[in-house]
């Protein structure tokens, strides 16, 4: 039985799509930077769906949650393993922990409201969401050949306002700049390693594509090869390549004083 199957869980059942995440979607510094900021001075910090630990701070204590075992078994040897759960159900008692952090995971929430509603319920102080904005993804360039890939990626993805509106108190939202050699290999983090994009393993560690119609995937590659090998591509975007940040899609949500 899956850990899906035990109850919760999101739109991608990583126990069968999660091998080799670690491996593709890993710390950027740059980001983490920004993340450990917004913890503040929080010295116990829960991280829901913590998949591999990517942005866990490592001197603190972390309480680390997740669902599925594909994903924790990825989970190096100098980070806590990490607790089966989900947020919609933390097993945690109430105001125990000093922070809590949910990493480009809430979209993946069975239940968002109820997924905020125990982050309010178990934090004391910040709690630090890492997510993208679904509305302003559409500006990527990827979507000149992957519109069938837009369509189902952008709805995924809870509306600003609305995480903002569960999460109470004092929130601050801030665009993330991606540094051109991001090592988290989302999307975006590609705006000027097109040929990234065209590797499986990369996009394997993309869970947007498992939600395309067979075929669709094949067809965006070759569009986006033909592009990059007739010169189209950098002719159109080229530009791309010599900019050291690109300020996209990517959010830090961060909720105090409730």
């Amino acid at each position: 039985m899956t850990d899906k199957a035990l109850g919760g869980g999101g739109d991608v059942d990583y126990d069968v799509h999660g091998q080799g995440y670690a491996r593709q979607r890993r710390t950027d510094p740059r980001i983490a930077a920004q993340v450990t900021q917004a913890l503040g001075d929080a010295r116990t910090i829960l991280n829901v769906g913590a998949g591999a630990g990517s942005y866990e701070p490592l001197d603190r204590h972390v309480i680390a949650i997740e669902p599925s075992t594909t994903m924790r078994a990825q989970r190096p040897a100098h980070l806590a393993p990490a607790i089966v759960g989900f947020a919609e159900s933390i097993p945690l008692d109430n105001q125990s922990v000093d922070a809590s952090m949910a990493m480009v995971t809430a979209h993946q929430w069975s239940d968002l409201g109820a997924g905020i509603r125990e982050l309010v319920r178990v934090t004391r102080g910040p709690i630090v969401l890492l997510t993208f904005d679904g509305d302003a993804m559409r500006s990527f360039w990827l979507s000149v050949y992957a519109q069938e890939l837009m369509d189902v990626e952008c709805p995924r993805y809870p509306k600003i306002d609305r995480l903002s509106q569960l999460l109470g108190g004092t929130v601050s939202v801030g665009p993330v700049q991606i540094p051109f050699d991001c090592t988290d290999g989302f999307t975006e983090a590609f705006y000027g390693r097109p040929e990234k994009l065209l590797e499986p393993g990369v996009r394997r560690s993309q869970s947007s594509w498992t939600f395309l119609a067979e075929g669709v995937e094949f067809q965006i590659v070759e569009r986006l090869d033909a592009d990059l090998q007739s010169g189209d591509w950098d002719e159109r975007f080229g530009h791309w390549r010599n900019e050291p940040f690109y300020e996209g899609s990517l959010r830090l949500i961060v909720s105090t004083g409730r």
